[in-house]
Order: C-alpha cells, then structure tokens, then sequence
C-alpha cells in the first residue's frame, strides 16, 4: 500500500518540472521579445545583438540558439507585435461600446505602426526572409478590424460602406505623413477619420 501511495505521489509530481521550465522559458521568450522591440524602436533593426540579451536579462547565446539570424529575431518581433494588436480587438470589443471599441483599436494599430519603423524598413529591403510577413499582417488584422467594423455597423453607429481593408491602408498613410509630429499627429487624424466615419453612422439614423 505504501509503494503504491508514493508511486502516486511520483505521478502527480513528475510533470511539475516540465510544466515550469516551459512557463519559465516562455516568460524569459516573450522577455526577450519585448526587449528587442523596445531596442529596435529606440535604436533600429541593426542595434547590437548584445544590447538587446541585456536589456532581456538573457545571455548572448540564449538570443543566437533562438535566433540564429539578425532576419529570425526581427520576424518574431513583428509576429509577435501583430498577434498582441490583433487580440487586443476582442478584448475591447468586450469592453466598450463598438464605435469606442474601433476607435481605441485604430490607436493601438497606429501607435504600432508609428513606432516600428525600424521594422518597416527591414520588411521593404527586399530581403526574402520577410516575404511571408505581409501576408501575415493582412491574415491576423483585417479581420480583428472587419470584426469591429461589422458590430460597429449592427449597431448604427458606424457608415456601411467602409472596408477593413482600406481603413487599414488609411491610418497606414496617416502614420507616414509628418513623422516628425507623430505619433500625437497620427492619433489627431484617427480621431477625425473615426469621427468622419460616426458622423455618417448617426446620420442616417435620424
């Protein structure tokens, strides 16, 4: 009875050691790429590799076996930054009302577009290691936008005629026009333009 009562005890315990070394490792990963978007952002995609693995608390080596590429890191950070602006429409979406919940995205997506410009220029060098990120951008944002546009519009407070796509290509080119002044510029006209696209909403509701 003992060795059976302790050989249930080894099985309950046995995973907890894997369970933890995977959450450590997944909280020293998003560590690390959080690191490297706050060094990029500051410093640019060719910032040193070592600057970065010291603003994450990580060793140099820990960087290059994840990352073997400077184009490896710079492609999980974009990834990464388009997953958490993506999600962020569903989190609002449960928090306020649509037409804030579209305007507080728009924001979100501007600020990041405002502030990855290292980036930007990394993805239009040609390099074909970031080939597939447009279609990954377009793939995870169109229809985290689509999805507010359309509750926006279920609730009459939005125009209909509007497409994810083109408000996306919209506050693009807000976020490239007087970089000097942004990203306040940017939020300015987002505000318009969500305001241009309330105004028709509500109008054809009286």
């Amino acid at each position: 009875m003992k060795k059976e009562t302790e050989k249930q005890n080894d099985d309950r315990t046995e995973g907890v050691a894997p369970r933890v070394k995977r959450a450590d490792a997944q909280r020293k990963m998003a560590s690390l790429l959080q690191s490297a978007a706050e060094i990029f952002t500051k410093s640019g995609v060719d910032a040193p590799v070592r600057e970065i693995a010291e603003h994450a608390g990580v060793g140099l080596g820990t960087v290059y076996r994840h990352f073997p590429q400077r184009s490896d890191l710079i492609v999980a950070v974009f990834q990464t930054q388009v997953d958490g602006c993506a999600e962020a429409a569903s989190a609002l979406a449960s928090k306020y009302e649509p037409a804030e919940a579209l305007a507080r995205w728009l924001h979100r997506y501007a600020d990041f577009l405002s502030t990855k410009r290292g980036l930007a220029a990394a993805l239009h060098s040609g390099d074909p290691a970031y080939a597939a990120l447009p279609a990954y951008f377009d793939k995870r944002l169109r229809p985290a936008l689509q999805g507010l546009l359309n509750t926006a519009v279920l609730a009459k407070t939005l125009r209909a005629d509007i497409e994810a796509e083109d408000l996306l290509h919209a506050v693009a080119n807000l976020c490239r026009s007087r970089r000097d002044e942004e990203p306040a510029y940017a939020r300015r006209m987002v505000d318009l333009l969500v305001d241009g696209l309330r105004y028709r909403g509500q109008s054809k509701t009286h």
